[in-house]
């Protein structure tokens, strides 16, 4: 492809994303295909030769798409969003255009320095005190691998790294039984193994880890022999919400010179609203290592996720590693290639800039004010319906339910609400029963669009019950 067919085609797909946005509420929002339709579709054999554009955009259109769930569809109330901006899919067009690989001051100086910027203004804008820095990460599990890693280093001296772990005795990480399952999978890529991944019950109206009880199995283990390396607390778990009560969990951290990361990578976007730091981020400022995904609620486009970091120090000490062809001669910079476990690194800083310079973060704090409250009203309209039973209450935006029946009621409900198509749910689980999960989240939704669900709810259920 020549550079003015690149103009021309980049032009034509521009126009088609517009169009295409415009159009998603007249969508399903789930695909509608079986398993195996869209890969029949496809040869099973590369070209020989290569093919016009006009003729592959035809195939996007005709195979792809309709095989794709529509992330940024206004009525996708499943797992949690996935926003994209139309400023941060600009800033990604020029990323994707430059095409740089990011992952030395050197390799490209504007990328590096925006981001520590970038990670300073959002500092501010969470109310993280001065005097953390970060890092911008692909995702969440990245930035919990970095923590439970550091963890590993600091609980062995910096020596694992070195000498491996079949000599150290059992490290033994710390968190709440309503963690996201990177923690579990962190766990097991750092080879600290799954049996060394203890889990406390919670309690109280936020679900929160006992902290009583998280004291009394890090004495256990102590007792035992075994090697306490950190604690991970949740701010917004993925199942109901789940908030630890994070003064007390950094208490029982302190009393044992423990290592903490908070995974905050859903509800962190929401401490942007100062009215909501009381309760899900008092304390916040003495954990060692922090994470939110701005790619899930604030609107920065897949994949962006800031960590945090109260000291640098120790996660360098765990990562860095200095060949001398990465070496940067002269003076002392910053590579954030040493600060995170992939050496390539895209520019995802741009996004970030191109977002909050274009909403400004009165405009995003009102959005997820929105959402919060649309989550509350729908809630209550649920609750009064025949025989629905609200199982968790709205944590920020999140709020679980179910139906009348048994469990296999409640995935055929999910089902056929999905098969429906005019919204989107997923299933998950509580208190050892299937629920029906809903979040309010995406960018553009509108109260009408969250309201819809308790027609589509009641309607969908008239159905099949």
């Amino acid at each position: 492809m020549k550079w003015d067919e690149y103009a021309k085609w980049g032009k034509h797909i521009a126009g088609w994303g517009a169009d295409y946005h415009s159009s998603l509420a007249d969508r399903p929002v789930r695909a509608q295909t079986a398993i195996g339709e869209i890969a029949a579709q496809i040869p099973m054999t590369p070209p020989e030769s290569g093919e016009e554009m006009a003729t592959i955009l035809k195939d996007f259109d005709e195979v792809i798409m309709p095989g794709m769930t529509h992330w940024q569809h206004p009525r996708f109330f499943a797992y949690f969003p996935a926003n994209a901006t139309p400023p941060s899919m600009l800033a990604e067009q020029l990323v994707n255009t430059v095409a740089a690989q990011c992952m030395l001051w050197q390799t490209s100086p504007a990328a590096t320095e925006l981001e520590g910027v970038m990670v300073n203004w959002l500092r501010q804008a969470l109310g993280l005190a001065v005097g953390f820095t970060g890092v911008i990460q692909d995702s969440a599990s990245s930035a919990t691998l970095s923590a439970v890693l550091t963890m590993r280093e600091r609980a062995t001296g910096f020596t694992g790294n070195k000498d491996g772990l079949s000599q150290k005795g059992h490290l033994r990480i710390y968190c709440s039984t309503e963690v996201h399952t990177s923690i579990d999978r962190a766990c097991w890529v750092a080879g600290i193994g799954q049996a060394n991944l203890v889990k406390i019950a919670t309690k109280g109206p936020l679900f929160g880890m006992d902290a009583d009880a998280l004291d009394a199995a890090i004495r256990a283990d102590i007792a035992a022999g075994h090697i306490p390396a950190g604690i991970i607390a949740i701010t917004g778990g993925t199942g109901i919400g789940a908030c630890d009560d994070l003064r007390a969990v950094l208490r029982v951290a302190q009393a044992h010179d423990l290592y903490t990361h908070l995974d905050a990578a859903w509800a962190g976007s929401a401490m942007i609203c100062p009215e909501f730091r009381d309760t899900f981020w008092a304390g916040v400022d003495s954990f060692d290592s922090i994470v939110f995904n701005p790619h899930k609620w604030l609107g920065a486009q897949f994949d962006c996720s800031v960590q945090f970091l109260r000291d640098a120090t120790p996660q360098l000490n765990t990562l860095k590693i200095e060949p001398e062809y990465l070496k940067t001669s002269g003076e002392e910079v910053v590579n954030y290639s040493e600060w995170t476990i992939p050496l390539g690194r895209r520019f995802r800083a741009l996004k970030i800039w191109f977002l909050l310079r274009s909403y400004g973060l009165d405009d995003l704090r009102r959005r997820i004010r929105n959402h919060v409250a649309w989550a509350e009203a729908l809630c209550a309209r649920i609750r009064a319906m025949e025989g629905f039973e609200i199982c968790s209450d709205p944590i920020l935006s999140l709020f679980t339910f179910r139906a009348p029946g048994d469990d296999a009621a409640q995935q055929r409900l999910v089902d056929a609400i999905n098969d429906d198509g005019r919204i989107y749910v997923t299933q998950g689980s509580h208190a050892g029963r299937k629920v029906i999960r809903f979040q309010v989240g995406q960018f553009d939704t509108t109260e009408d669009d969250v309201m819809m669900a308790e027609t589509v709810i009641a309607e969908v259920w008239e159905q099949i019950k």
